[in-house]
């Protein structure tokens, strides 16, 4: 029979990780807002003599390549930052979070390359480090926080090694019906479209709606996400590359849909739901009004999830 220790340092030598799906901004929360939806990406990592990936799920290509893979390229230089042995792993990845579709895919590589350089090199870093590293990788730490934490969260980095967080637990059932496009878009080709300044008009006009967003989402007013979703910082900029947003707008307060805003930088649309509202028959409706439009997208149902990476 194995003694205490040796099951101990089994234990050492492989870990788990499920880490959410993520939609930052929130329409007029730009880089500072996010909520974890509760589909995931999983990842079971042991040590080994020599790195490999058996991959399962969405873009399970891009998951099971071995160079350039994001999740050990970070899980390396964490390490050889923090003056640690990087222990070759053998990794399964069950992915369920589309790539380069604004669901947060990014933010939850490198959060689980970082999970993995804590474990195994034993760095004992509290959430606020973990966070900060993925975030300072990210170069924003909304998807990052809310990855690590759950539920919703407000977030800024507090120099460059550590972010400071407000975990957020919403009020009542917040379904959600996320709209994903075939094509992806790149974060920096979003980033590119937004202009270099803005009138004090928008600036204020975000900052209020922004409070009424957290107000909606605190206390369970679901009406009021029309109105609160509202934004002049960075969607009017993106919506010519992502079509699918002006498109599900016109349906905001009609089809059980409260409300919709684009999903991180795009191209992906998340829905709002009533929570009276049937998702079948809005998940008829949206594709029904896509299809008259000419666009289509993949539907997830979906809702948000206060388990976050930090839970495993």
């Amino acid at each position: 029979m194995p003694s205490q220790a040796t099951s101990t340092r089994r234990l050492r030598q492989r870990v788990h990780l499920a880490l959410p799906a993520t939609s930052a901004n929130l329409g007029p929360a730009f880089d500072a807002a996010a909520l974890a939806m509760n589909f995931y990406i999983r990842i079971d990592a042991r040590a080994a003599k020599e790195f490999s990936i058996q991959a399962t799920g969405r873009d399970r290509e891009i998951c099971g390549r071995i160079e350039n893979h994001l999740i050990l390229n970070t899980y390396r230089e964490v390490l050889e930052a923090a003056r640690k042995p990087v222990t070759p792993l053998a990794l399964k990845i069950a992915n369920d979070i589309p790539i380069g579709k604004g669901c947060g895919s990014s933010a939850a590589a490198r959060l689980a390359g970082v999970a993995l350089a804590v474990h195994f090199g034993k760095l004992h870093w509290r959430d606020a480090h973990i966070i900060g590293e993925a975030s300072r990788r990210e170069q924003h730490p909304d998807n990052a926080s809310a990855c690590w934490m759950g539920g919703i969260t407000v977030a800024r980095m507090s120099g460059e090694a550590e972010a400071e967080v407000v975990n957020i637990h919403p009020k009542g059932k917040w379904p959600l019906l996320l709209a994903v496009p075939a094509e992806s878009l790149a974060t920096e080709e979003a980033r590119r479209a937004l202009p270099t300044q803005h009138s004090h008009a928008d600036a204020v006009a975000n900052v209020r709606n922004s409070m009424l967003l957290l107000a909606a989402l605190t206390q369970g007013r679901h009406e009021l996400l029309a109105h609160a979703l509202e934004d002049r910082i960075h969607q009017p900029y993106r919506a010519a590359l992502c079509p699918l947003l002006p498109c599900l707008q016109e349906l905001q307060g009609t089809s059980g849909i409260a409300g919709a805003a684009l999903s991180g930088a795009g191209p992906s649309v998340l829905m709002f739901l009533d929570p009276r509202a049937s998702v079948a028959k809005v998940s008829r409706a949206v594709t029904e009004h896509l299809s008259k439009n000419g666009l289509s997208a993949e539907l997830i149902p979906t809702s948000i999830t206060l388990r976050g990476g930090r839970s495993m």
